[in-house]
C-alpha cells in the first residue's frame, strides 16, 4: 500500500476514534463530513502510537470541560480506570505526561473544528428553524479570569485599581453565536484592558464570519458608524440597540416617518479617523449612511433592515428581544461548564483551554439539535444543563448514544422568557472571610512571625 493511502487511513480511523471517545459517533452525519476529516488530517500529522496521542488527548480535554470535577488527574484517573485491562500495562497516575499533550495540541486543530462543527449546525438549524430563512448571529463580549502567573499578567494584565499580588489575569472574550442553535461560529480573545482589548476591536477579527444575506443581532456598544459601514458594504443586515449618547439626539420627527416613533436618517460620517483605521479605509467609507431607528418599549433601536412593509416594527422588536439568548450562551459556558475561572497557568493553554470550551459547546449544541429535531421542538426549547448532565451520565456507564439518550434530553424543556428582567444579585450570602490585602506570601510570613489574628482563631 502506497505511504499516502497508508497516512490517509491511519488520520481517518484517529478521526473516528475521536468522535466515538467524544460520544459522538451518533451525528456521524456531520461529524464525519469531509471538512472536519480534512481538518483533523492538517493538524495531527503522523505520530509514534503512544498514550497520550492527540486523539486521545483531545479527548480528555474534552472530557474535562463537561465535567465538574476539570482536574488533570480526574482526566488521567479515568482513563486509567478504562484501560486498566490494557495488557500493554498499567498507565501511570502521574499527570505530567497529559500536561505535556496538552502543550502539544495544536490551537488551530481547536479553532477550526470548532468553528467548523458550529457552521454545520448553523446550515442544518437554518433549513429547519431560520428567521426568514436567513443566517441570525448573535454577538457579545465577555470577561474570564485566569490564575495569577507573571506570564498570564504579562498578556492579560488584571485590573489597574488592584495591586500587585492581589488581582488575577483577565481576559476578554467576544464570540458569535447562532440564534437557532447557540452553535458558536466564531470568537476572538484579547486582553481586558489597553489599546485595542474593546469588543469592537474583537469584532473586527471576525468579521470574515459574515455573509451576504446575514442578520447580526447585538447591543448598544456596537452601533457605531463604520462598523455599520462595514456591514453594509459586506450586505449583512444588523439590529442593534442605540449607542447612548446618540439616543440622547434622536429625533423622531426628522427623517422620513415609517410609522410611530419609527423613522429613516441619514446620518454623517465623523470627521475624525479613528486610530485602528488606516486612511485608505477611511477615505473609502461612504460620507453618509441611511438607517433606520425605532422605539420600542424603553429602547431606541438601529437596523439597516429599512423596508416598514417587510420587516414590521413589532417584528423587528421580537427579533431583539431574542438577543437575551447570548446572555444565557455565557451563563451555560461560564456557569455550566465552569468556563468563568480557567486553570491554565500559560497564555497559550488559556487559549487552548477557551478553545475547547467552545468545541465541547458546539458537540453539546449538536446532541440538542438532534434531539429537538426529533420531538418537532426548537433547540432553544431544551435546557443545556440537562443535556450536559445525560450526556455525561452515558458516558460515565459506558452506554451507546440511541434514540432513548436524544429523548431523555427533549423532555426537559425551559419556559417561554421573552424579554426576562432579573437583578443582577444573589440572595445567597458568601462565607465571612477576610480578603486578602497584601501578596499571599508576605501574608505567610506575617502569621510565621505574628501568628493569626486572635479574632481569626
Amino acid at each position: 500500500m502506497p505511504i499516502i493511502s497508508q497516512f490517509n487511513f491511519s488520520q481517518k480511523k484517529k478521526f473516528n476514534t475521536l468522535a466515538n471517545s467524544s460520544n459522538a459517533s451518533s451525528f456521524i452525519d456531520l461529524l464525519s463530513s469531509q471538512s472536519l476529516k480534512r481538518i483533523f488530517e492538517k493538524h495531527t500529522p503522523s505520530h509514534r502510537n503512544r498514550i497520550y496521542n492527540p486523539t486521545t488527548t483531545l479527548s480528555m480535554f474534552l472530557a474535562q470541560a463537561l465535567n465538574e470535577d476539570r482536574s488533570c488527574s480526574k482526566a488521567v484517573n479515568d482513563l486509567i480506570i478504562q484501560r486498566q485491562d490494557n495488557p500493554e500495562g498499567r498507565i501511570s497516575t502521574n499527570t505530567g505526561g497529559y500536561c505535556l499533550a496538552r502543550r502539544k495540541l495544536p490551537l488551530d486543530l481547536l479553532t477550526d473544528l470548532t468553528t467548523e462543527i458550529g457552521s454545520l449546525i448553523q446550515q442544518e438549524a437554518q433549513s429547519c428553524w431560520g428567521w426568514r430563512n436567513r443566517r441570525v448571529c448573535l454577538i457579545d463580549g465577555t470577561s474570564l479570569t485566569i490564575p495569577d502567573t507573571e506570564e498570564s499578567q504579562l498578556e492579560f494584565p488584571q485590573q489597574g485599581a488592584q495591586k500587585p499580588g492581589l488581582g488575577f489575569p483577565i481576559c476578554r472574550v467576544l464570540t458569535v453565536n447562532c440564534l437557532t442553535s447557540g452553535a458558536l461560529l466564531n470568537a476572538a480573545i484579547g486582553p481586558f484592558k489597553g489599546k485595542g482589548s474593546d469588543e469592537q476591536s474583537l469584532l473586527r477579527k471576525t468579521l470574515h464570519t459574515f455573509k451576504h444575506g446575514d442578520v447580526v443581532i447585538g447591543d448598544a456598544f456596537f452601533g457605531t458608524y463604520f462598523l455599520l459601514a462595514e456591514m453594509l458594504d459586506k450586505g449583512v443586515d444588523v439590529l442593534f440597540e442605540q449607542m447612548g449618547v446618540r439616543k440622547k439626539i434622536t429625533d423622531f420627527g426628522k427623517g422620513i416617518a415609517l410609522g410611530k416613533k419609527d423613522h429613516l436618517i441619514e446620518i454623517p460620517k465623523s470627521k475624525k479617523k479613528p486610530d485602528w483605521m488606516t486612511q485608505d479605509e477611511f477615505d473609502r467609507a461612504p460620507d453618509n449612511i441611511l438607517i433606520r431607528e425605532l422605539k420600542v418599549d424603553q429602547k431606541t433601536l438601529i437596523t439597516t433592515m429599512l423596508s416598514a412593509k417587510k420587516y414590521p416594527k413589532k417584528e423587528l422588536k421580537n427579533l431583539y428581544k431574542q438577543r437575551w439568548n447570548v446572555e444565557v450562551d455565557f451563563r451555560d459556558l461560564k456557569t455550566t461548564l465552569g468556563m468563568n475561572i480557567l486553570s491554565c497557568k500559560s497564555p497559550a493553554m488559556c487559549k487552548k483551554e477557551i478553545w475547547v470550551y467552545f468545541l465541547a459547546n458546539n458537540l453539546i449544541r449538536l446532541v440538542m439539535a438532534q434531539a429537538a429535531q426529533n420531538k418537532n421542538l426548537k433547540p432553544r426549547e431544551l435546557s443545556f444543563k440537562h443535556a450536559v448532565q445525560i450526556w455525561n451520565t452515558y458516558n460515565l456507564l459506558g452506554k451507546e448514544i440511541n434514540a432513548d439518550m436524544f429523548a431523555l434530553i427533549a423532555e426537559r424543556k425551559v419556559g417561554n422568557r421573552p424579554g426576562r428582567l432579573e437583578p443582577r444579585a444573589v440572595k445567597r450570602r458568601p462565607k465571612p472571610y477576610k480578603l486578602l490585602m497584601v501578596e499571599r506570601s508576605k501574608a505567610r510570613r506575617e502569621i510565621l512571625k505574628n501568628g493569626h489574628p486572635r479574632k481569626d482563631k
